[in-house]
C-alpha cells in the first residue's frame, strides 16, 4: 500500500522495496513470490488485517541486521525536524516582514515553499529514500515557515505561533498515546475513509483559492469566518488521522524487517504530517484573533 499524507502521496514501504510490507500480494491473490522473505507470514500479506489478538499489533519478523529500529526512526525525524526548525529560526531573524521588506521576505518564503514542494514530490516518487531530498525539503520548508510565522507573529498576535506549536505538540502526544494505548485501530476501512476525507478537503481548499485568487478576497469563504474555524478542525483532526496512518507505518515497517535507510521515508512522512497539522493551528488562531 503507498502511505499518503493530506498534502503529498510518497512511496512507503511496498512489495518493490523487497521485504514484507504493504500490498505484498500478487493479483491473483497470496504472497507475493520472490520479493517477500516473510512471505509465510499470513499477516504479512495484509497489514491493515486483523491485529493480534492480544496485543492489537503484527508479529514481529526474525531480526535481521541492517533492519529499521525505532531508534533510526526518531534519530532520523530528530534530524528532518531539527533542519526544518534551524532554517525557520534564520528565516524569522534574517528576513525581517516589517512594512519595508515585507513583499521581499513574502517573496522569498512563497518561492522556498514553491523548491520544497518540488523536492517532496520528487522524494514521493522515487522508489527508495533520498537522505539530501528530504533534508534539502525540510530546509526550504523551514524557510517558508519562519517567514509566515514571522508575518503572523508581527500583524496578527504575539502567542499565536507558541500556540500552534503547543497544540501541534499536543495532537502529536494525544494520538501516539491512543494508538499506542490501541484506542485507534489503523484498518483498511479507516485508510480509506481518511483519504477520501482528505482528497475531498484539499480540492475544497484548490477550489476556495482559485477562486480567491480570480475574485478577490477569500473566495468561497473556507478559511475565514465561522466556516474557516469549522475547517481549520477538521484540517487538524485529518492530519491526526494521518499521524495514526504514519505510526502504522513504522511499527509495520520495523514488524516486517524493513531496511535501515527506509526510516528517512517514515521521517519525510511524520514531518510533512506535522507541518501540516502546524499550518492549520497557525491559520485557526489567526481567525480566532479576528484576522481573516
Amino acid at each position: 500500500m503507498r502511505s499518503s499524507n493530506p498534502v503529498f502521496s510518497r512511496r512507503g514501504f511496498s512489495r518493490d522495496n523487497g521485504y514484507a510490507g504493504f500490498n505484498a500480494q500478487q493479483q491473483a491473490g497470496g504472497p507475493a513470490a520472490g520479493t517477500n522473505p516473510y512471505a509465510t507470514n499470513p499477516y504479512a500479506t495484509d497489514p491493515y488485517g486483523q491485529p493480534d489478538a492480544q496485543h492489537g499489533a503484527p508479529p514481529q519478523a526474525p531480526a535481521r541486521a541492517g533492519a529499521m529500529t525505532i531508534d533510526d526512526v526518531v534519530s532520523r525525524t530528530a534530524i528532518t525536524l531539527g533542519t526544518v526548525f534551524v532554517t525557520a529560526t534564520l528565516a524569522w531573524f534574517l528576513l525581517p516582514v516589517d512594512p519595508a521588506n515585507l513583499g521581499r521576505s513574502y517573496g522569498i518564503g512563497i518561492g522556498a515553499a514553491l523548491v520544497a514542494f518540488v523536492l517532496a514530490m520528487v522524494q514521493s516518487f522515487k522508489r527508495k529514500a533520498s537522505p539530501a531530498l528530504i533534508l534539502g525539503y525540510a530546509a526550504f520548508e523551514g524557510v517558508f515557515l519562519g517567514v509566515i510565522s514571522s508575518a503572523v507573529s508581527t500583524y496578527v498576535t504575539a502567542g499565536a505561533v507558541p500556540q500552534a506549536v503547543l497544540g501541534t505538540m499536543a495532537v502529536f502526544a494525544g494520538v501516539l498515546i491512543a494508538y499506542k494505548m490501541r484506542w485507534i485501530r489503523v484498518t483498511r476501512r479507516f485508510y480509506g475513509f481518511v483519504m477520501a476525507a482528505a482528497v475531498g478537503f484539499v480540492l475544497l481548499m484548490a477550489v476556495n483559492m482559485l477562486f480567491s485568487l480570480f475574485g478577490g478576497g477569500d473566495g468561497l469563504g473556507f478559511r475565514s469566518g465561522g466556516l474557516g474555524i469549522v475547517f481549520g478542525i477538521i484540517g487538524i483532526v485529518l492530519g491526526a488521522c494521518f499521524l495514526a496512518l504514519d505510526f502504522k507505518q513504522v511499527e509495520d515497517g520495523i514488524a516486517y524487517g524493513a531496511p535501515r535507510e527506509e526510516s528517512w521515508l517514515a521521517a519525510f512522512g511524520l514531518t510533512l504530517t506535522l507541518v501540516w497539522i502546524y499550518l492549520e493551528f497557525l491559520r485557526l488562531v489567526q481567525i480566532l484573533s479576528g484576522d481573516d
